[in-house]
């Protein structure tokens, strides 16, 4: 940080505007809207020692004040884990026989610890064009948005076709809880929807902070984790054997490292590639990207891409080692050798399958493989029609003229994958552009450009209203 630069505590939206000099005026519902977000940031949602109920409940007392009915507004949370409570919402729409639209946002955080921050990572500031604390950007900037949203629709009157249900959950990040399939299971009625809305959308913004693109996500990887292990009976180290579980168990991991899965493009991926190959500076990367949508197979044009990590991972299913755990003394040949392999699946396939080609990947009967922990559910990509793409393409034009919108498979994981296997299509789509720092998602000083922020809050906003009357 420049030693000149004066950090200013976020206290109202008014003193904001005098403390930075921002000189353009701010309307009433910014205002209001600057207040909801920073209550929300200032909640401590980490698993360790913060609440979401907190969160939830603060954020459904806006709603009350706003006149939702109290039956319209609830917060809901297992007896056993009372601080992970999620808020459901509903704004009921005309038509009763219309599906309803999802708003999904999780409100819990990764865990931050303020000697590792420049700034207090639990209060809300704003400097140099940012906001910075942690949740600023994952996820509270979409759940502070949804909930303003529906704020505005109930004071402007708006009666959309279609309900409208919010939900603000806990436990994407981590912990002992998930609300959303435990919400799915025990109150479907307040999930059911034609389709959701979920954050992991990968928009972009360029090296000077201008609107590079907006992405929309269809359809994720599945997260699983497996247990590679050789046990054997050990023995003096002073007679070595080779049958050693440790020779065992590297050997198989550099098999497995050498290994690439098959390319698998998706419609996401292909038109991932269509258009990134029109923004590509990369002449090289811009022709691969061309060749692999007209040609999924083209092995010399993938090999270009891969030298990403990113777009490797976009076209196939990925595994790597990613802990090690061998032996139980110096002077002792080893009695088990056990190592954690993490694979990001492709959407569509089956774990299990996949624990199978590990198997015969590492080639080594001494080695068994098991999955860590039970799968989560498997499910196709959403479809990507015009139902979907006009409303935002038409919102996106006036917000971002000529700024590509591009759709893509996420490479991670968000609660979308509940979501879309339990048979609501669900669609990452924030408006909400990252720097080329990724904003320090996750990391230390996380932060969100507050034009970035105020953009996607007026595209969300327009886009919900399309869609809530659409057919």
């Amino acid at each position: 940080m420049r030693g000149k630069t004066k950090i200013f505590l976020l206290t109202t939206a008014t003193a904001a505007l005098a403390l930075t000099g921002v000189a353009r005026a701010q309307s009433a519902d910014e205002t209001a809207f600057r207040g909801l977000y920073k209550e929300l940031v200032e909640i401590n949602t980490t698993a360790s020692v913060g609440s979401c109920t907190a969160a939830a409940e603060a954020m459904g007392a806006r709603l009350k004040a706003a006149g939702f009915p109290d039956s319209d507004v609830r917060v809901l949370a297992p007896a056993e884990f009372p601080k992970f409570g999620a808020l459901v919402a509903t704004l009921h729409g005309k038509d009763p026989k219309a599906g309803a639209i999802l708003l999904l946002a999780h409100i819990d955080v990764v865990e931050a610890k303020r000697e590792d921050w420049v700034r207090d990572p639990f209060k809300l500031v704003e400097e140099d064009g940012f906001f910075y604390a942690r949740g600023v950007s994952d996820d509270k900037a979409m759940a502070a948005i949804f909930t303003d949203s529906l704020i505005r629709y109930r004071q402007e009157g708006f009666k959309p076709r279609r309900d409208l249900k919010l939900a603000l959950t806990c436990g994407e990040e981590g912990g002992p809880f998930n609300s959303v399939p435990w919400l799915l299971e025990k109150y479907p009625e307040v999930m059911k929807a034609d389709f959701a809305l979920n954050e992991g959308d990968d928009s972009q913004l360029d090296e000077k902070g201008q609107p590079r693109l907006l992405g929309i996500q269809v359809g994720e990887k599945v997260y699983m984790d497996y247990t590679l292990e050789v046990t054997n009976a050990g023995g003096h180290s002073s007679r070595p054997l080779k049958d050693n579980a440790i020779y065992h168990l590297a050997n198989g991991l550099a098999r497995l490292g050498a290994y690439d899965f098959p390319l698998a493009l998706n419609d996401a991926t292909k038109g991932y590639y269509a258009q990134n190959a029109k923004i590509e500076p990369d002449a090289e990367v811009a022709g691969a990207m061309r060749a692999m949508v007209a040609n999924p197979n083209d092995a010399a044009a993938a090999a270009i891409l891969a030298r990403d990590p990113g777009r490797n991972s976009m076209m196939r299913t990925t595994c790597v080692a990613t802990m090690v755990e061998a032996g139980h003394a110096p002077n002792a040949l080893p009695q088990r050798a056990k190592a954690n392999v993490n694979c990001r699946i492709l959407p569509g396939n089956d774990p299990k399958v996949i624990r199978d080609q590990l198997e015969a990947i590492v080639a080594d009967p001494a080695i068994t493989v098991a999955l860590a922990a039970e799968p989560d559910p498997v499910s196709p990509p959403p479809p990507l029609t015009g139902r979907i793409m006009d409303p935002a393409s038409k919102v996106a034009a006036k917000i971002w003229p000529g700024v590509p919108f591009i759709p893509a498979m996420l490479t991670g994981a968000t609660d979308g994958r509940f979501t879309n296997a339990a048979g609501i299509p669900t669609y990452g789509l924030s408006g909400l552009m990252s720097g080329v720092d990724g904003d320090h998602i996750h990391g230390l000083n996380e932060r969100i450009q507050v034009k970035a922020l105020m953009n996607g809050r007026r595209f969300l906003y327009e886009v919900v209203k399309l869609y809530a009357d659409g057919k």
